[in-house]
């Protein structure tokens, strides 16, 4: 039975869990982005976010109970120095799980887990986005039918402007002539 199953214990002991989630969180923390199973990535990300909120407050503190998960320096000083500055004003949800597929040996669903402000291919398209405005049903029809009026009566104008000037327009008149 599976009574008081809070998290998925991957298979390992919890030393060996602990171990595995401490170094999956440190490759995380200095390379921004790490390929691994959705399982892993699940539990990695129930690690991390706890570990990144507590960091938005910079105190020894802080620092050292951070380092009792991590036990990386490089680790703690990237995380509390430069990711801080990129995701310190984010209330949570520091973590993006992307799925990639599945594993061609076992078929295990893959996936990559990355901090959401470094991706900048998500970034760019992101910012286009949120351009767009709501308007109510009743204005949105009324613009539609300004909109067509006024695709009737660019052509019109375009096509005035297209014309050939007086000048030249004689001469192609006398070139028909003779």
């Amino acid at each position: 039975m599976r009574h008081g199953k809070k998290f998925n214990h991957l298979g390992r002991t919890a030393s060996h869990r602990k171990a595995m989630l401490s170094n999956m969180a440190t490759s995380l923390i200095l390379h921004k982005r790490i390929s691994t199973t959705l399982a892993k990535a699940k539990e990695l990300k129930k690690f991390v976010e706890p570990l990144v909120t507590r960091a938005k407050e910079d105190s020894t503190h802080n620092r050292r109970i951070a380092f009792s998960y991590l036990k990386s320096k490089d680790a703690i000083k990237e995380l509390f120095g430069e990711i801080i500055d990129k995701v310190g004003n984010r209330p949570g949800g520091y973590t993006r799980i992307i799925k990639t597929g599945f594993r061609l040996g076992d078929n295990a669903e893959m996936c990559i887990i990355e901090l959401v402000d470094y991706n900048e291919l998500m970034l760019k398209d992101a910012k286009p986005a949120k351009k767009t405005t709501r308007r109510s049903r009743r204005g949105t029809a009324g613009a539609k039918e300004t909109v067509a009026t006024e695709a009737v009566s660019v052509p019109v104008v375009e096509a005035k402007t297209e014309e050939p000037s007086a000048p030249e327009a004689l001469a192609e008149n006398e070139n028909e002539e003779k």
